[in-house]
Parts: C-alpha cells; sequence; structure tokens
C-alpha cells in the first residue's frame, strides 16, 4: 500500500508493513480509541478457508478485516510560500482512500501528525466522493463546526475527532462531509464540515456530540460556506454550543 508523498513531507514512511502489526501495535500501546472505530463496523468472524494446502500443513487463518460503514480519503494541502493569486482549493490533492480500521491504522501510522506539519498546512479527512471545497455539491449548502487548540494538543483531538467521525459514532452521521485541521501559527483548527447548514437541530447534535467526544469545554461555533466566502474573517457563527 502506497501513499503519496506530498511537499510537506506527510509520509514518515511507506505502509508497508502487515496490517495486522499496525493494529497490534496501537493495542499493546493502549490504543483504547480503537474501540471507538470498532463499535459500529461489520465483523466476519469467519475464518478463509482458502490458505489449506494440499500437503497437509495447518491452514493459515484470515486476517480479520473490520470495514467500515462508508471509505474515507485523506486531502493534503499546503499554504505557506503560494502565491495569492493561485485560486483557493487548487492546490488541494488526495492521499489515500481508505475503508477498514486496518487500512486507517496503517496510513495513520504512517504519517506526520499534525503538530509535525509546518504552518500553513492544511491536512482533511473526507467521505470518498466528497472534495474539501466549498463548490463541491455536497457542501455547498453546508457549513464547518470549529474549535481553536494549541499544537500540544492537536494531535489528540485530531485523532480523536477522526475516530468519532469514520467510526460513525454521531447521531447525524450522514450528514458529515468531513474534518479538517489547519495548522497555523497563533492557533490550530479543527473543523468538521456538515450537509445542511440551515437545519439547525442537526447541526447542534453534530456539535455538541463532538465536544461529548474530545471532552471539550469552550464554546465553538457553526458558520455556513455562503456567509464565509461573503464574508470572509468577519463571517459570525449561526449556531454555538
Amino acid at each position: 500500500m502506497a501513499v503519496e508523498n506530498g511537499d510537506d513531507a506527510i509520509v514518515k514512511a511507506d505502509p508497508a508493513a502487515e496490517e495486522a502489526k499496525w493494529v497490534k501495535k496501537d493495542a499493546e500501546e493502549g490504543e483504547d480509541s480503537l474501540l471507538l472505530t470498532q463499535r459500529r463496523v461489520k465483523k466476519d468472524d469467519e475464518d478463509d478457508a482458502a490458505g489449506e494446502r494440499d500437503s497437509g500443513e495447518a491452514p493459515m487463518k484470515a486476517v480479520e478485516i473490520h470495514p467500515f460503514e462508508n471509505a474515507w480519503t485523506f486531502w493534503f494541502d499546503n499554504h505557506s510560500g503560494k502565491s495569492k493569486q493561485i485560486p483557493w482549493g487548487s492546490s488541494i490533492r488526495s492521499i489515500y482512500t481508505f475503508s477498514s480500521a486496518e487500512e486507517f491504522w496503517g496510513v495513520y501510522n504512517n504519517i506526520n501528525h499534525p503538530s509535525k506539519l509546518s504552518i500553513g498546512s492544511d491536512f482533511h479527512c473526507f467521505k470518498e466522493g466528497i472534495e474539501p471545497k466549498w463548490e463541491d455539491p455536497v457542501c455547498a449548502n453546508g457549513g464547518k463546526w470549529t474549535l481553536s487548540c494549541s499544537r500540544g494538543k492537536v494531535d489528540h483531538l485530531w485523532l480523536h475527532t477522526l475516530l468519532a467521525m469514520i467510526g460513525e459514532q454521531f447521531d447525524h452521521g450522514d450528514d458529515i462531509c468531513g474534518a479538517v485541521v489547519n495548522v497555523r501559527a497563533k492557533a490550530e483548527k479543527i473543523s468538521i464540515w456538515t450537509k445542511n447548514g440551515l437545519n439547525e437541530v442537526t447541526q447542534t447534535s453534530i456539535g455538541r456530540q463532538w465536544k461529548e467526544q474530545l471532552d471539550y469545554n469552550d464554546t465553538i461555533g457553526f458558520i455556513l460556506h455562503e456567509d464565509a466566502k461573503r464574508q470572509d474573517r468577519y463571517a459570525k457563527s449561526r449556531y454555538q454550543v
């Protein structure tokens, strides 16, 4: 499994090791959050008998795969040093698409985490088929919840945001498009993008559950993409929780 190397060294190493080793490694390190990604995924409990050999050797047990309800794609962008004349979103590129817990950990353990990325970097994780752009048809009528954090906390909050999202831990998970972490000089920002920005019940539910998943106590706001495009940094939150 190869992951495309980026201009900001998002990739630490080629994740070519066996997927089972990555899962075992996380379990041994006490990564209890892995359970979040496995609670609501389908399980295949049957052994694969195709590994039996005519020589009489014991059959090989297949590696158990835990598929997600949706496939997800990592995207990367780096704004530092770029001309302001370059259209926003024109340099975003996909890194890898995964659809199981094993694939997720295989990629995640072999890329640089947000605290190791350079200032100006954006790292996205969106449902397959949705581009992390306002112009994407699925995102066009939506918005985003955003929280701020220090560089010392960003890796933890980003990982647990991903686990809650890809593990379908939201009551209105179908409305979620994806998440993005923005690495900036003053503070890091993590956002969850959604589809139906004017549905207050759905949006406030997502915002509250996100804070609960992260044990995050500060107030967070939801801004419509349309407001962000018209008012830029002066756009006001439509909802707060």
